[in-house]
């Protein structure tokens, strides 16, 4: 293994750009290959961030045959994720992949049985749990501030907000629309804050009622017309239940008629609630009869959880320790997902525990 860490990034546009940073400010790691469909990106990209035009590959499989590569970040559209990541570990390389970890359960359980095999570490870039106030959530949580967690609300609301690229409208590329887009990394965020609770059932309801009227357009990019093939869903919306009796709503858009880009996890507990990104605390004091909502003093921190979670990649390779974010727990989301779409194909309560 070399030392710095040797980085190979596969799909160095869109998503690669938020890991860089990370990478250039580990003093562990070094972003030392990269492979792109686009050569004008791929050398653009290289010549940016110092890689030798040799360690620029048009096809991501010599990318992961290079020997000299030790980690491969992958960031190219979700549907190729498992059979990237899943090359990369038998090549002997540790992966970090973009979320979602693949888009449907059975892809996840190959890439976690690929990792068995090869010893290396995989995770999930998962950003959300590396930012300041999730942090500071968390720690309160630990604490016993929030008491039983019995009921959460997510919703990730975007007005005019369908990404109209082929990564993300098809599902051949995406796997789904927000469900995969945004309700995974909220998905995530309150499974890791509950604690990891295990998922028995999910009813949900998807579509896409506004991109499909004529002219239906959307913002991103200085604004475009939604293509007529679109085949994701623009908004979903699910009720799962856990095993110990908890519940969680969610709700996602990519297009909703709903103010702005709204986004929202409130967590409610027997003893207080807690609300995010806001990082407010809610409680009472049943002896004094009063009730207090406090800020949440939050850890600085400089870099964005995009490139926390690079740098916490590097230190749990060379330091020899798990996963900062196991593929079980992707698993666990990508259950809950894949539950939500079927119960919207067959109208009833999809089961997750067998």
């Amino acid at each position: 293994m070399s030392s710095p860490l040797h980085i190979g990034v596969i799909g160095v546009g869109g998503i690669a750009r938020t890991h860089m940073p990370g990478w250039a400010e580990s003093p562990l790691a070094e972003v030392f290959a990269g492979a792109d469909l686009s050569a004008e990106n791929l050398d653009r990209w290289g010549e940016e961030h110092g890689v030798d035009p040799k360690r620029r590959y048009a096809d991501p499989a010599d990318l992961i045959a290079d020997p000299d590569v030790d980690v491969v970040d992958v960031c190219t559209p979700s549907s190729y994720h498992a059979s990237l990541t899943i090359a990369a570990l038998e090549a002997g390389k540790h992966v970090l992949c973009e979320k979602p970890l693949a888009p449907t359960p059975g892809e996840i359980e190959r890439m976690i049985a690929a990792r068995d095999a090869s010893g290396k570490l995989l995770m999930t870039a998962q950003h959300m749990r590396f930012e300041a106030a999730n942090r500071a959530a968390k720690r309160e949580i630990e604490a016993g501030r929030l008491g039983d967690i019995y009921h959460g609300r997510a919703w990730w609301l975007r007005r005019g907000g369908v990404p109209n690229s082929p990564g993300f409208i098809y599902t051949k590329n995406s796997g789904g629309g927000p469900c995969i887009d945004l309700g995974v990394h909220y998905l995530d965020l309150a499974l890791w804050l509950m604690g990891h609770p295990t998922p028995v059932s999910v009813t949900g309801v998807a579509g896409k009622p506004i991109a499909s009227r004529p002219g239906a357009f959307s913002d991103w990019a200085d604004g475009s017309v939604i293509p007529d093939d679109m085949d994701v869903e623009e908004f979903a919306a699910g009720f799962v239940r856990f095993d110990h009796g908890a519940s969680l709503t969610i709700e996602v858009s990519w297009l909703l008629h709903h103010p702005g880009n709204e986004q929202r996890l409130w967590l409610y507990g027997d003893r207080g609630g807690l609300c995010l990104p806001d990082a407010t605390l809610h409680y009472d004091d049943n002896e004094k009869m009063q009730r207090y909502d406090v800020q949440l003093k939050r850890t600085t921190q400089p870099r964005r959880g995009w490139a926390e979670e690079c740098i916490a990649f590097a230190e749990a390779i060379v330091e020899g320790r798990l996963s900062p974010v196991p593929p079980e727990e992707s698993l666990a989301v990508q259950r809950v997902l894949a539950g939500l779409y079927e119960s919207q194909k067959t109208g009833r309560e999809v089961r997750l525990d067998g």
